[in-house]
């Protein structure tokens, strides 16, 4: 059967728009939206209405009306911990993501406008696979001091799309699969997966895991504690050094990853040594999630931005390929995960899921 599937996916300054058939892409455009035309708003909720025009302006532009569509899915946004999987849009989502019960974040809007679109379709809306899916079994969750408990925020979308698609090249199942997927980004998640869900992942937004181009990952936490007290820095504060300040961003005031290795051609050490220090400690954490897999290993997949640098992936290769078959694919596959998402339950294939 055919359907047409609108795909949202809106970011801090831009909205991602384009339709499938199937999981054939018709249309897509990378909407970039001005900070004049952002500032006007106070709150994320309230962009609601300008990014819909444009939305439906991408639509006139490839003459496709609203009664074509056979459903809508939109990036899901910061939401109560919940499973993978596909998920209608329902009241209780909608009120957390429009009063931010959860935190601000753009892709909040992708189920709210998702909804708005469906309904003057007469169709579903859906999210799929948001950053706060959670598989992780409970003792992944202990941090060492009662009242602290691990978070699973990753890739999720990116980190399952990648998943599938790698694993269904070599003719096998994502649910009868173990496979480690490393997002490589200015932020850097790591997910162990077995049978189908995400059991334990290297969280960077909480500050785990290896430094990336702009945040610190683990750091000594007494020499932190004692910068924090002595500089008499606040949350906020505290907040920008472990995710913006940090990393390569701090060694080298650059974020730009092929930048740093146009450096290093030219024989710049200083730069060679951090970025090869981060893939070192990608590296070691790749270690800890193959013992969660306790080594049953299908495959190791690297993805994400920085994974289309030859320099960092045959880094990472050299110190994990004895661990399992290491697997590169670059970029991200989040509007096509979107889509299948909802062609599955489309076809059958899974059940969409009520949001609690």
């Amino acid at each position: 059967m055919k359907h047409k599937i609108l795909v949202i996916n809106p970011g801090s300054t831009s909205t991602k728009v384009a339709l499938f058939n199937r999981n054939d892409l018709l249309a897509e455009d990378t909407i970039r939206h001005t900070h004049d035309e952002l500032s006007q708003f106070t709150r994320i909720s309230d962009q609601n209405r300008f990014r819909r025009q444009v939305i439906e302006e991408f639509l006139d532009k490839h003459d496709c009306s609203l009664t074509e569509l056979t459903a809508v899915v939109g990036r899901g946004g910061l939401l109560k911990p919940i499973p993978g999987g596909t998920y209608l849009v329902n009241d209780r989502m909608l009120s957390d993501l429009t009063h931010e019960r959860y935190n601000t974040h753009a892709s909040n809007l992708g189920a709210i406008l998702a909804h708005n679109l469906a309904e003057l379709a007469g169709v579903q809306a859906y999210i799929v696979d948001p950053v706060v899916v959670d598989e992780m079994q409970p003792i992944a969750k202990l941090s060492g001091l009662i009242g602290i408990e691990r978070r699973s925020v990753s890739h999720a979308l990116n980190q399952k799309a990648v998943a599938r698609t790698c694993l269904e090249n070599e003719g096998k199942k994502y649910k009868e699969s173990n496979v480690i997927v490393v997002h490589l980004g200015g932020g850097i998640s790591i997910g162990a997966h077995s049978k189908g869900q995400m059991i334990d992942v290297v969280n960077g937004l909480d500050g785990e895991g290896p430094y990336t181009p702009e945040r610190t990952g683990s750091l000594p936490l007494y020499p932190f504690a004692k910068k924090i007290i002595e500089e008499r820095l606040n949350l906020e504060e505290v907040k920008k050094i472990l995710a913006g300040k940090g990393g390569i961003q701090s060694y080298l005031n650059e974020i730009d990853l092929r930048k740093v290795v146009e450096r290093i051609e030219i024989g710049e050490e200083e730069a060679r040594l951090y970025l090869d220090g981060m893939c070192y400690q990608i590296g070691k954490s790749i270690g800890e999630m193959a013992v969660v897999l306790k080594g049953q290993i299908d495959s190791i997949i690297l993805t994400g931005g920085g994974a289309h640098s030859e320099y960092i992936t045959t880094r990472i290769k050299e110190a994990v390929e004895w661990m399992g078959k290491v697997v590169v694919r670059p970029g991200e596959m989040e509007m096509q995960a979107l889509s299948a998402g909802v062609v599955r339950v489309l076809d059958g294939i899974e059940e969409a899921r009520t949001y609690q």
